[in-house]
């Protein structure tokens, strides 16, 4: 008898055990399914602004405000996003967002006008920026200490992928069907996230301990509304309008980092603070908060550099340019499946984030010397090794900086997490396009000293002398023949030019990854096994 019931006792506790894994693969399924939703939300819009423009008969000045104000808005958000779910609750929090971005979905769809698009892109984005902070905490806090490396790797596919896939994806919709669908396919995906989120999530019991408890942070929200908000115009807006020349930088450039510096003092000194800046005093946290920066830096970047080599300097077709940089994101998702392999057993995952960053800058450094007349496969190659090391480098980092956080603070430490993640986005486009634009009018000056009117010449095919009548119409064909030439010369100087200048670039990115190397001997030990504070 007493041996039936250990072996009853034992088959119960192993079908709890499996009830329990299987549930929190629902979760984590659940979570990221919203993850995907915001994130390819926000790259398969870019394919479809041309037929936008056309829609809405805006110029491309214009119609940027539909990519800007979605930016501003998530960049607002997402820092208080810890702050509002300790208030009013993670789960109803999260469903509200799951419906308002639901429901201005299919207002962005519906616009009729510039005006009507922009407004509900900017609501888009108020509702989108709580799913990706939110969705990582519910995740570390689901899954215990030795396999928080192997969620967030998972996790980290639907993250790192959704961008990769959202301009082939958004390419197909508009072609074959129209611009409109980028923005309806939302909607039946958020009604099955926020079923899954219903009806399998639930918030912990610390956090309804927390509910309703504390008062608002007025002016630590104006403190961040003006300089997230602001400095996200001048960082996505500044160069279109040639960076400090524009009066408008200067004063929205000094508002925006006065109200950071007076953000920061005061959220270190108030006791309810609405961005939990004291987490920075963490090493374990701040570190790889600083090693996100510095890969977003070069990822996002490098996302906006190699459509414009593609496209605009090898002549791809928008889709053909979208296959060529998929293999990126196969590259990554086989490093993180492997790295979810391992991350159980106990190994020290530091070494694979050092090495993530040796590959990422590998790869930088062997696309700094492509040219214009390489094969598909020489661009193919480096972009599936900084895919593995983009994989390698970013769940790890997450666990690492997630996991030494109490969990009281997981909601605040995930919205600063995720908020470094935009800054570096951020800033990287801007710095590089910026760098892009400023080294190909170098790159021309040079170039242009080694062209002299002699090479038009011989590029008219100019013939023989011809006699009599004939020598009106031959002048005119050699004069006619003499400007096809010189825009002709003009035309590879240009793409020389930014073929230069994009080398440089890929090859400081190479730099940056050493710097981040560095950094990562700074990095805590991780075994598998959060500290002692995450629990």
């Amino acid at each position: 008898m007493e041996a039936g019931a250990t072996a009853a006792a034992a088959a119960e506790t192993a079908q709890h055990r499996a009830g329990e894994s299987a549930l929190k693969w629902i979760v984590a399924a659940s979570v990221i399914l919203c993850t995907i939703l915001e994130v390819l939300d926000s790259s398969i819009v870019n394919v479809a602004l041309p037929h936008m423009q056309g829609s809405f008969s805006a110029t491309v000045d214009e119609i940027t405000w539909v990519v800007t104000t979605y930016l501003v808005a998530a960049g607002i958000m997402i820092p208080t996003t810890g702050w509002i779910a300790g208030q009013f609750g993670r789960k109803r929090y999260f469903l509200i967002s799951i419906a308002t971005f639901v429901i201005s979905s299919a207002m962005c769809g519906a616009a009729r006008t510039l005006n009507q698009m922009v407004a509900f892109r900017f609501l888009q984005g108020i509702a989108g920026a709580a799913l990706q902070p939110l969705s990582q905490a519910i995740l570390m806090e689901t899954f215990p200490p030795n396999e928080q490396t192997l969620a967030m790797a998972v996790w980290g596919i639907g993250l790192m992928v959704a961008p990769i896939m959202g301009p082939t994806v958004g390419g197909y919709i508009t072609d074959n069907w129209n611009w409109r669908w980028n923005f309806y396919i939302n909607v039946p995906i958020g009604i099955a996230a926020g079923f899954m989120v219903s009806t399998f999530v639930h918030d912990p019991s610390y956090l309804k301990k927390l509910k309703g408890k504390g008062r608002a942070d007025w002016v630590g929200i104006v403190c961040l509304v003006l300089s997230l908000g602001l400095g996200e115009i001048v960082m996505d807006r500044g160069d279109r309008a040639d960076w400090f020349a524009s009066a408008w930088v200067w004063w929205f450039s000094i508002i925006a980092g006065g109200a950071f510096i007076l953000l920061v003092w005061h959220e270190w000194n108030t006791p309810e603070p609405i961005v939990q800046v004291r987490i920075l005093r963490n090493r374990n946290f701040s570190v790889p908060t600083f090693l996100l920066i510095m890969m977003t830096f070069t990822a996002y970047g490098m996302q906006i550099l190699n459509p414009v080599f593609l496209q605009d300097l090898l002549g791809y077709t928008a889709s053909l340019a979208g296959l060529v940089m998929a293999p990126r994101g196969m590259g990554l998702m086989a490093a993180m499946f492997f790295l979810g392999g391992i991350a159980k057993r106990g190994f020290d995952t530091r070494p694979l984030v050092i090495f993530g960053f040796f590959l990422i800058g590998i790869a930088s450094w062997s696309l700094g010397s492509l040219n214009l007349n390489m094969s598909m496969w020489n661009f193919i190659a480096p972009t599936i090794v900084q895919g593995i090391g983009m994989g390698l480098i970013f769940p790890n980092l997450s666990a690492a900086a997630l996991s030494s956080v109490p969990r009281e603070q997981m909601g605040f430490a995930a919205s600063i997490y995720s908020m470094s993640r935009n800054i570096g986005g951020s800033i990287g486009t801007s710095v590089l396009t910026t760098m892009l634009v400023r080294r190909e009018q170098v790159e021309q000056s040079y170039l242009v000293q080694h062209v002299s009117v002699f090479d038009a010449w011989r590029l008219s095919h100019a013939g023989a002398a011809m006699p009599g009548s004939m020598h009106f119409n031959y002048m005119n064909q050699m004069v006619t023949g003499q400007k096809q030439g010189f825009a002709m010369l003009y035309s590879a100087v240009q793409g020389q030019s930014m073929m230069l200048s994009l080398n440089d670039i890929y090859r400081t990115l190479a730099v940056v990854m050493i710097a981040a190397i560095a950094l990562c001997f700074l990095l805590p030990k991780a075994r598998g096994k959060a500290p002692a504070g995450a629990h």
